[in-house]
């Protein structure tokens, strides 16, 4: 792999050490890391013609439609293309050819955009996405898409045909593919025979359309003192046929008048031509004169080279190497924490012992001390050390990553780690919004955006956690941890979020992410980065720009980012009712299976859908709900992969269905320019997903519900989802008892089916709490009953979402609540561990 490189690449940048780390680990690979395979398809060149449309009703009831169509194929061209417009036309031809050369290893999605052009914009009329799977080689077809139940109606011929490009090589895992890169290196080698103007200077600008660098522009002259001609570079997918698109301007300082006169620029284009890069010899510097006007041309000396094809990310659905490295080493000290904490006569083998997972839930300050408590319990009971795993959403990452940053945090008593964090939570929280500590933040948020980073309110929210956490500047990063699970002295942290996109409920539409000291990545595609390369740029699996890794506290900005919702998400949330009128709001989709007659039935090919979109006032309503307050975008480093053509039928891809986005590929995160990573709890309030991942093979889960309502919520929607994407997961069978009044531990299992996870759930009540200090033992005397005697949820609770100072007495209370709720279910506790531990010793047998 490219891990071979770019060690070096980033030693060569003034990071010696980091390069040399990873070069390590790089040397540390065996075979099992390459979980991608090559494939080699051929391309393919299409023809589009859009001949005619029917019936259109414009969205003007005054005139008849004035129809264009737009033909977007993101897979194969990197902008739009469209007809002309036909006027005042309800039967609008315009027998127009399109031509593209089209991969057949991806996923080509073909989307057919109808228009009516008005004197303010264009209404879009129609949207149709038709998957070129539907297409046999060779055979014209000319199809009709009828576009709703007034006889409207699309006519388009198609025609697939064997391209003259041999067919390549690509790197894919089932679901994403890497195509080679095409890197374009030149130099500027002379200007035209135009006349330089004195007062002002010309330039150019580069641009090559969908390239990863922006457009480029360079003097025309060399700066004065400056011997070397100006340089440009760009990476661009060969198979969007790119031009590198060559455009002369001039720019003139103008005066403007006025009591303090300013300076500005105002650039005129003197002319433009381009180069077609795919008719560029490869690995050959060749000068190129790009006329750009009457008696106008520029010289450029350009080299195009293709990528290798290695990457820099990992392709793969197994464990990276540093998990599994770990599993082995906490299998040991599974095996004795079983022995200990069952009271067995002898340690189980350590290939049989049961992976156990501790799911802490969301709920900010009063899920991070909660999770101080049950860690607690589980360590007094002695059964900490049978965990493997430790994951959490929102307020449980906060608790996790300040005890990761001791490596032997589950090795000692956690007393004193309880108390560091609640004078940290008693304390005022006023210094953080102290002059000192504002022009800290400013300084912060100004390094992030020199970096290229888009600070947003959620790195100022981290930075406020950093305060609550540590009141001081925290220098460690989330790779730090490696040091905590090098051993397998501790359960391995994973810690969660989501990405969404920016206008739908994360209910709807999230894809999660998970955290670890090694990797960070999307289990749903496959695709993860090492942990220290979080934070900078790729491109097609490539590194493009290093960027140092982040420290930990923009990271628990992301991780409890629970602010960045929606007016919509808000009113559920807080009244528990959803805006239903927003649905009547959005675009309508219907599925055309009318393309049945081209193929046989092939799971793969995705069914043609037809979007009928609302107006624009409806569209502007919905956006004012739907729209996030704020959310963090983070650089996608999986931009510029593209889905395989199989990507649906792929087992390993956690899908949706039918009406799901994951079955529209061109708005998948693959195609988009950067993440959005929000807090877990907008999807599931707990990380059950990352821990339900068939790789990790979990078989007993603890669950630590922190929330004030809806106790079984997390597992309901767990279920739902569960059964969605077919994974294995116990039916959540309630009584109307449970849900008025719970319990402090439930237990879920599926004895039929070996490959669910036996389940605990536990609520945050306080029904014995309330009158035994401990299991088994009473309170006595009156200060003791009111310690046990409070209320947890209700209008005047102490542990809202949105308090992050408490009284010493009531963090005590939370701690010794949800340790309570541990020790009082220590019989129910140790029969979970010893079914799992039989479970496991059987499969294995």
């Amino acid at each position: 792999m490219r891990w071979a490189r770019w060690p070096v690449w980033l030693s060569g940048r003034g990071l010696p050490l980091l390069g040399a780390v990873l070069q390590q680990k790089r040397d540390k690979k065996g075979p099992q890391w390459r979980h991608w395979r090559l494939e080699a398809h051929p391309y393919y060149d299409l023809q589009v013609k859009v001949l005619r449309a029917r019936n259109i009703q414009g969205s003007d009831l005054l005139s008849k439609a004035d129809c264009y169509v737009q033909l977007w194929l993101p897979t194969a061209s990197p902008s739009p293309a469209r007809t002309k417009t036909v006027d005042n036309c309800s039967d609008p031809e315009w027998n127009e050819t399109f031509h593209y050369q089209v991969h057949s290893a991806v996923k080509n999605v073909l989307e057919l955009t109808l228009y009516d052009k008005d004197a303010l914009g264009s209404d879009k009329l129609s949207l149709l996405l038709f998957d070129l799977k539907s297409l046999k080689p060779g055979q014209p077809h000319k199809h009709t898409f009828f576009l709703n139940q007034d006889s409207q109606e699309l006519q388009v011929e198609f025609l697939l045909s064997e391209s003259q490009v041999p067919a390549s090589e690509v790197i894919t895992n089932g679901v994403l593919v890497a195509q080679p890169c095409l890197r374009v290196q030149g130099t500027l080698g002379g200007h035209g025979t135009a006349p330089y103007r004195e007062y002002g200077h010309r330039q150019i600008q580069l641009t090559v359309p969908g390239a990863f660098e922006k457009p480029q522009l360079l003097p025309l002259q060399p700066a004065e003192g400056v011997d070397s001609p100006s340089t440009f570079t760009f990476h661009v997918n060969p198979v969007l046929s790119p031009r590198l698109h060559v455009e002369l301007g001039e720019s003139l300082t103008v005066l403007q008048g006025g009591p303090s006169t300013e300076l500005e620029t105002q650039a005129c284009t003197l002319g433009e031509g381009c180069i077609l890069l795919s008719s560029l010899p490869l690995g050959q510097e060749e000068q190129h004169f790009v006329a750009l006007g009457e008696d106008q041309e520029v010289a450029l000396r350009v080299k195009a080279e293709m990528s290798s094809g290695d990457l820099d990310l990992r392709l793969g659905f197994g464990l990276c190497d540093g998990e599994q490295e770990f599993l082995d080493k906490r299998k040991q000290v599974v095996s004795k924490g079983l022995q200990q904490g069952l009271g067995l006569s002898q340690a189980p083998d350590c290939d049989q012992v049961p992976v156990v997972a501790v799911l802490g839930s969301g709920g900010g300050t009063r899920a991070m001390t909660s999770l101080y408590g049950s860690l607690a319990g589980l360590q007094e009971l002695g059964l900490l050390d049978a965990v493997t795993y430790l994951s959490g959403v929102s307020g449980s990452t906060w608790c996790m990553s300040t005890l990761y940053n001791d490596p032997a945090w589950s090795q000692v008593a956690l007393q004193t780690p309880i108390e560091r964090a609640q004078a940290r939570v008693c304390s005022s929280k006023m210094g953080a919004a102290s002059i000192e500590r504002l022009q800290y933040y400013a300084q912060e948020l100004g390094a992030r955006e020199s970096r290229g980073h888009s600070a947003s309110l959620i790195d100022l929210w981290g930075l406020l956690i950093e305060y609550f956490l540590y009141q001081e500047e925290n220098p460690a990063k989330l790779s730090d941890q490696q040091e905590a699970v090098s051993r397998g002295q501790n359960p391995y942290p994973i810690y969660a979020s989501v990405n969404v996109h920016t206008n739908i409920r994360g209910e709807d539409f999230a894809e999660w992410c998970e955290f670890t000291p090694y990797e960070v990545g999307f289990p749903k595609y496959g695709a993860y980065v090492p942990t220290e390369l979080f934070g900078s740029e790729f491109f097609m699996g490539q590194l493009m720009q290093f960027h140092p890794e982040p420290r930990i506290c923009y990271l628990q900005g992301i991780w409890g980012s629970a602010f960045a919702a929606s007016l919509d998400e808000i009113f559920q949330k807080t009244a528990g009712l959803s805006l239903g009128f927003l649905y009547s709001h959005r675009a309508s989709m219907d599925i055309r299976d009318d393309c049945g007659q081209l193929l046989l039935q092939d799971p793969s090919r995705l069914r043609t859908r037809l979007f009928t979109p609302q107006g624009p006032f409806s569209q502007a309503l919905r956006d004012i709900f739907t729209s996030r307050l704020t959310s963090a975008e983070n650089f996608n480093f999986i931009r510029g992969l593209c889905l395989h053509k199989d990507y649906v039928a792929a087992r390993e891809f956690v899908g949706w269905k039918d009406f799901h986005l994951d079955t529209l590929p061109n708005e998948l995160t693959p195609m988009r320019g950067c993440l959005h990573l929000v807090d877990g709890g907008f999807a599931i309030n707990s990380p059950f997903p990352l821990a339900l991942l068939p790789q990790r093979a979990v078989d007993l889960i603890l669950s630590f519900d922190y929330s004030l309502e809806a106790p079984f919520e997390i597992l309901q929607m767990t279920e739902k989802y569960c059964r969605d994407h077919e994974i294995p997961f116990p039916r959540i069978e309630l009584c109307p008892e449970d849900l008025e009044q719970p319990r402090e531990c439930y237990v879920f299992a599926q004895a039929e089916d070996p490959r669910s996870p036996i389940v605990l759930h536990f609520p945050l009540v306080n029904r014995s709490f309330r009158t035994h200090l401990a299991p088994g033992v009473e309170r006595q005397t009156a200060e003791e009953r009111a310690f046990g005697d409070f209320v947890l949820n209700g209008p005047d609770t102490p542990y809202g979402m949105m308090n992050f100072t408490y009284e010493p007495g009531q963090f005590a209370r939370l701690v010794a609540l949800s340790r309570y709720n541990v020790l009082n279910n220590k019989d129910t506790l140790r029969q979970a561990f010893q079914l799992a531990l039989d479970r496991r010793q059987q499969a294995e047998g």
